[in-house]
């Protein structure tokens, strides 16, 4: 199954047979401040930067998140996406829990968007299917509903079945739905990636799907964070995981990214490992 993302002019697609899709996580006010500060006053410096340097560190798409508090969502996240295709054109996911904001940013994309993200609760997917659907979008499924997280594998495949199932009634088709089978921080519960890969067993077995996840989820509040980061994905990737939305410019998440994709067998020959690895050491001599 194939999910076929597109701006004006590039396409990315999300395979278990093609090379993981790296989603730049850094467009995000969330917890930084100055960011956020810059963003409720126009000022798109930062957000252009940040775009600019996860795209070169090897992100395929950016997240595009505008939650700030006290603004106009609709507006500023519609400002930050025209802000980030002015300095680079891979494909956007659109980030954002208002309607409104996901409605505005959609009509003023130009191409096939990812929608961040809707969950199994009925009201709610009522309300972003449709909006998905009217504009041509794919769309990330949480595995979760009315009743929060279950810790029981089988149950969040239940959980995405039903959202695949909405999605299907109004007429998107499974593979514009992308499941978040939901990484949760090891630190807290020590079963967390193993769940999160049972969960993936099953959503590849059964519903045939590709999947994403937030990859810092799980070594939040812990020491050596992104060399967690790079190991977890290595291990969900080695069992059906097909993106995620990381912090692209750390080299040691996108080259654990790269090599295990060169070990799974999608880096033919290792031709894309050894053309950066030639690259570096030209650019170094």
């Amino acid at each position: 199954m194939e999910t076929v993302l597109r701006s004006r002019s590039k396409e990315v697609v999300v395979s278990i047979d093609r090379p993981f899709v790296m989603i730049g996580e850094r467009i995000n006010p969330t917890g930084r401040k100055v960011l956020a500060a810059e963003m409720k006053a126009g000022i798109m410096d930062r957000v252009k930067a940040d775009a600019i340097a996860q795209v070169e560190a090897g992100a395929q798409m950016l997240d595009v998140n505008a939650g700030v508090p006290g603004i106009d969502e609709p507006a500023l996240l519609v400002a930050a996406i025209k802000a980030v295709s002015e300095v680079t054109d891979v494909p956007i996911c659109i980030d954002s829990s208002v309607i409104e904001a996901l409605e505005a940013a959609l009509a003023v994309y130009e191409g096939k968007a990812l929608v961040n993200s809707v969950t199994a609760e009925g009201e709610r997917m009522d309300r972003i299917l449709p909006v998905v659907k009217k504009y041509g979008a794919a769309v990330i499924g949480m595995s979760n509903d009315e009743t929060g997280i279950t810790m029981v594998p089988q149950e969040r495949v239940e959980i995405a079945r039903r959202i695949i199932e909405r999605a299907a009634y109004y007429g998107i088709p499974p593979e514009d739905v992308i499941i978040d089978p939901l990484a949760m921080p090891i630190g807290a519960e020590p079963r967390a990636v193993n769940l999160f890969v049972e969960t993936l067993h099953l959503l590849r077995d059964e519903l045939g799907v590709n999947t994403t996840c937030g990859a810092g989820n799980t070594s939040f509040g812990l020491p050596g964070r992104h060399t967690l980061g790079a190991a977890f994905l290595a291990v969900a990737q080695s069992h059906g995981l097909t993106s995620a939305i990381m912090d692209s410019r750390r080299p040691e998440m996108v080259e654990g990214v790269r090599a295990t994709d060169f070990l799974l067998g999608r880096d033919e020959w290792g031709a894309e490992w050894i053309r950066r690895h030639r690259a570096k050491q030209a650019a170094s001599a």
